[in-house]
């Protein structure tokens, strides 16, 4: 029996998957178990910055598997304290909690809003996505993810992406906090007006509310800095960020401003910052830092010869470093990657009509070009 068939018999079918076998990986290349070689410009959906199978990230790994991996919250572990404290300067905040995911960031997140604030009502944005747990599926918009399993908690307020007056409308004396991503990338890379996030931040001081921005997608040198949000200098009073934390590793982290924290037993992670995890996410920032001014440089690059297709179909071209969209006149993204597929070209469809590119920050002009190149074929 094949690999696809045990899959059918024996995992849960939540994902629809590809008809392919992933193997290996190399750069910015992944390889199948008939050893076809495929340009990855999807990454794990963005968990893979550097690339597949970084030496720094590796060698990191494998020296800290080779003494600890796990040993849980009972004791002080080194790679957490330095993990934690690379994080507190990079985001200008000062207190992390660890945990394995982005959706759990987002929880710890809202947690710790309720607590802080002694009130129960969040503000969302329509399109929004911050995870598949109960609390974080609650604040996301899409109710084809929320409708089997409502009722949900906490109580949120969905209003309009990139319109300031909507928000101000929807605040009450109960809201305890606004949650939003910089870039909304599961809607399709959904960018803000420049400085609108700065306005969010304003409203949220004038009201008196906390402001949790999620960079669970976003964040991790994507766009040029560590985090979307300093793009414009605001300044959160938490953060939650996932995915390429530890270049492909399990790891999510919730990080707070000073005076924000929790007591011990309110909230918890039996596998949050271990040393393997934390040590993989050392090494894999150490690298980052070096290439965001490449990711910000090949982003305008990539799309500016995305925008030299020219091609009928095409609507737009969206994004910011390398988190790109492409936006089409027909409903046809899904056909449009399962072509790419065969061609040797990873991307995603987010939509009917959007397509997703998410390149390592490693990528190259060579890269970038045969990407291009496969895409107006296809288109």
């Amino acid at each position: 029996m094949g690999i696809k068939e045990l899959e059918h018999q024996y995992i849960m079918h939540t994902y629809n998957r590809f008809d392919v076998v992933i193997t290996k990986g190399k750069g910015c290349y992944v390889f199948d178990d008939k050893g076809k070689k495929y340009l990855d410009f999807i990454t794990g959906i963005g968990c893979v910055p550097l690339g597949h199978a970084n030496p720094a990230v590796s060698k990191a790994m494998a020296k800290q598997a080779a003494s600890l991996m796990q040993v849980s919250n009972l004791y002080y572990t080194k790679p957490q304290v330095e993990l934690a404290q690379k994080l507190s300067k990079i985001s200008g905040l000062q207190k992390c909690f660890f945990c394995n995911s982005g959706t759990e960031a987002n929880e710890a997140a809202i947690k710790l809003a309720k607590k802080i604030s002694k009130k129960k009502k969040f503000i969302a944005f329509e399109h929004s996505f911050h995870g598949r747990t109960t609390g974080s599926l609650a604040a996301t918009s899409k109710i084809k993810y929320k409708e089997p399993f409502m009722p949900l908690a906490p109580l949120v307020t969905f209003v309009k992406y990139n319109d300031i007056s909507s928000l101000e409308q929807a605040i009450s004396k109960e809201t305890a906090a606004v949650i939003i991503e910089p870039i909304q990338g599961e809607a399709g890379i959904i960018i803000p007006d420049k400085g609108y996030l700065k306005q969010v931040e304003k409203v949220c001081k004038k009201h008196k509310i906390l402001l949790i921005v999620d960079e669970v997608q976003s964040g991790n040198g994507k766009t040029g800095k560590f985090f979307a949000y300093q793009l414009e200098n605001v300044k959160p009073d938490i953060v939650t960020t996932a995915k390429g934390l530890a270049n492909g590793f399990p790891i999510g982290v919730c990080i707070a401003r000073k005076g924000l924290d929790f007591k011990p037993g309110e909230h918890a992670s039996t596998f949050g910052g271990n040393s393997l995890a934390c040590a993989a996410a050392i090494a894999t920032i150490d690298e980052i830092m070096k290439l965001m001014q490449n990711a910000q440089k090949m982003g305008n690059y990539l799309m500016q010869q995305l925008k030299n297709i020219k091609k009928p179909i095409i609507k737009k071209v969206k994004g910011k470093g390398l988190m790109i969209g492409i936006e089409l006149k027909k409903d046809v993204a899904k056909n449009i990657t399962l072509k790419c597929l065969k061609k040797g070209l990873l991307v995603n469809n987010v939509a009917d009509d959007i397509l997703r590119c998410l390149p390592p920050l490693t990528i190259t002009k060579k890269e970038a070009d045969t990407a291009v190149k496969i895409l107006k074929e296809v288109l």
